[in-house]
């Protein structure tokens, strides 16, 4: 009976016109979002590469130069495209590609692509994750509204229920017919871009152990879907009933439920403007060390902390140069006024992420989307990462010249120059997102609402429907 209804309902789907003409839209909408991924990800990935050398060749070319000096030159740290971006471009558009490092400051992400991009982008990009999280659950809705509905229009539901047949074999041959072609798409766009990322050289590291990852988090995400069209197709008596249901299950889950949860989450714990957070800053800064000054009462305060600890009578008797130590012990209480100040901006998406959470029950889509940005190292968390890894670099670089300038000048000697070469000593920036484990740790809880939404969508199909 399971081979039989599957067989009778893929020749159903292959004689249908337009179901022939959604696949081809759905298979011509994947190979252009994929081609026009691969190029920009190709493109980005040519412009960091260049841009890191060429900024890299800047700053070891600075020649000779007092440390403090190069420190406010500064640096850039450039946030290297991600494989699996190919496949799911998450919030890279609106992040930002560079950090500039320099003395006494921490610096935002500049230079997104949608700074620069016009007001028709707000019509959203033509990419795969676009295809795998919208327009694929929608042609489920196509392919599988009237499943059941057409068997009660036409009788044959009586002809099945006089013969006996078991209504879970039934269930199951309408549910593989309309998972085949959906599996055949997916694994399609999933096998052409392993090749494409396993073909190109020396951009970023890629695995498939990921993309089957990702794949199989999509898989879970159709299952669901599907779960939820034959569902309701076996409750309504009308196929037309049952696509408005279908459609307004999908209208619900893919639009209205993740626009309200952005919109609750922003209300409930808004991150503070610019204005303010610049403002909160500025006003920690006034009030503790500042390394410039040295009439600033918390250098004068180090300045007697030193000559006691050293057992000395005067700033020039120390064995190092004041100046660049009071700069170092100025630089790292500015970095513990950064440190403390984006804490609080990462409490506020840490209480957002869990609101997203909480709201997940009422859409699938909240869980795929964040589980999809995060393997693919294109989540709001990476990005922190990298931010993160750029300032403590930046925390290090200012230590190293500060230290430099202290260790080999005297107090006062504010014509030290270090030597040429001491700029190609500097280490230089590197970033490695995080792996597939540690990714999987921390989004556990999305994993988990995922695979809830998949097994309790199964037991509504097959364990509430007893009989037809």
């Amino acid at each position: 009976m399971i081979r039989s209804t599957l067989i009778k309902e893929l020749r159903e789907l292959l004689r249908d016109g337009r179901v022939r003409i959604s696949f081809f839209i759905v298979l011509l909408l994947i190979a252009v979002a994929t081609w026009i991924s691969k190029t920009q990800y190709t493109i980005t990935n040519q412009q960091y590469q260049q841009a890191d050398n060429e900024e890299r060749a800047v700053w070891e070319n600075q020649g000779e130069k007092n440390p403090h000096s190069a420190a406010h030159y500064g640096t850039y740290a450039f946030k290297p495209k991600y494989p699996l971006s190919l496949v799911d471009q998450g919030v890279d558009k609106f992040t930002g590609t560079s950090i500039f490092l320099e003395a006494h400051k921490r610096n935002e992400a500049q230079f997104s692509q949608a700074a620069d991009q016009t007001g028709l982008a707000r019509f959203g990009d033509l990419t795969p994750d676009f295809v795998l999280l919208f327009i694929i659950p929608l042609l489920i809705v196509f392919l599988g509204y009237n499943a059941f509905t057409k068997e009660r229009e036409m009788g044959t539901l009586v002809l099945l229920k006089s013969q006996g047949t078991p209504i879970w074999k039934l269930i199951l041959g309408k549910w593989l017919a309309l998972f085949l072609p959906v599996f055949t798409i997916v694994f399609l766009l999933f096998i052409v871009a392993g090749i494409v990322l396993s073909n190109l050289e020396n951009f970023g590291v890629f695995n498939w152990q990921s993309l089957g990852m990702l794949f199989l988090i999509y898989m879970g995400y159709y299952f669901i879907f599907i779960n939820l069209v034959l569902f309701i197709s076996l409750k309504m008596k009308k196929s037309g009933i049952a696509l408005v249901v279908a459609l307004a299950t999908w209208i619900l889950a893919c639009l209205a439920v993740p626009k309200a949860a952005s919109n609750i989450a922003e209300s409930k714990h808004p991150y503070p403007t610019r204005q303010e957070f610049a403002s909160n800053i500025l006003q920690d800064q006034k009030e503790g060390l500042d390394g410039h000054d040295p009439w600033n009462k918390q250098a004068k305060l180090l300045e007697q902390k030193v000559l006691k600890e050293y057992k000395v009578d005067s700033l020039e008797q120390l064995p190092f140069n004041f100046d660049a130590y009071r700069m170092q012990k100025g630089e790292e209480h500015t970095a513990e006024i950064y440190l403390k100040h984006y804490k609080h901006l990462k409490t506020q998406f840490e209480e957002q992420s869990k609101l997203y959470r909480g709201l997940a029950v009422l859409s699938p889509f909240l869980p795929a989307r964040f589980m999809s940005m995060a393997i693919a190292n294109t989540d709001y968390a990476t990005h922190w990462h990298f931010a993160d890894a750029a300032e403590n670099y930046r925390v290090e670089l200012q230590a190293s010249l500060n230290g430099n300038f202290a260790e080999n000048s005297a107090y006062g000697e504010w014509s030290y120059r270090a030597n040429a070469d001491t700029w190609k000593n500097m280490p230089q920036f590197g970033y490695d997102p995080p792996e597939l484990g540690e990714t999987l740790t921390t989004n556990t809880s999305n994993l988990v609402i995922l695979s809830v939404w998949v097994l309790g969508t199964f037991l509504l199909l097959f364990f509430t429907t007893k009989k037809l």
